[in-house]
């Protein structure tokens, strides 16, 4: 049984979308980011501070490369899962991957609120633009893409992922 791997941007709707699709099949749901935070025994906003952007990166890529061997699971990935090329090379071998996009002024109103996020830190909707718009290209080369703007409820993205992963499988 393949994975199921969520990448797209920080508020997107991976996780809440991820943990639809496990009470509908009954596949467990793995947040990289919960995984990494328990392994280091501190969040990742502690993660940046202490030991940068590049320790945090090495973790991720890590955990990816461990998870892309493992099977039956829905793996929701941090945001910046798709900066390393490799990370998603692995995930596609043993997986269906899904990326969930949305626009600026979506991913403000859904993280507006959320001081979790390191790469926020400051004018939100300026670093969300700008994220977005260098990370866009990798974004878009996931085959598998479903725009999660304007969409009032979480149900119809997990039911088209599920609709997809039943197709995938056989």
């Amino acid at each position: 049984m393949k994975n199921i791997v969520l990448v797209g941007f920080m508020g997107t709707g991976k996780t809440t979308v991820g943990k639809l699709i496990a009470a509908e099949t009954g596949m467990t749901l793995l947040d990289m980011d919960t995984l990494i935070e328990e392994r280091a025994g501190k969040t990742i906003t502690e993660i940046f501070a202490e030991e940068g952007e590049p320790h945090f990166r090495t973790l991720e890529r890590e955990l990816a490369h461990e998870l892309s061997l493992t099977s039956g699971n829905i793996i929701s990935t941090g945001g910046g899962i798709v900066l390393n090329p490799d990370n998603i090379a692995d995930f596609e071998k043993t997986g269906l991957v899904v990326c969930l996009l949305a626009d600026a002024a979506t991913v403000l109103e859904r993280v507006k609120n959320d001081s979790t996020r390191p790469l926020l830190a400051g004018d939100k909707e300026t670093k969300i633009l700008s994220i977005l718009d260098s990370r866009k290209h990798l974004y878009e080369s996931i085959h598998h893409k479903i725009d999660t703007s304007g969409r009032p409820s979480p149900e119809p993205t997990a039911r088209e992922i599920i609709d997809l992963y039943r197709s995938f499988q056989s």
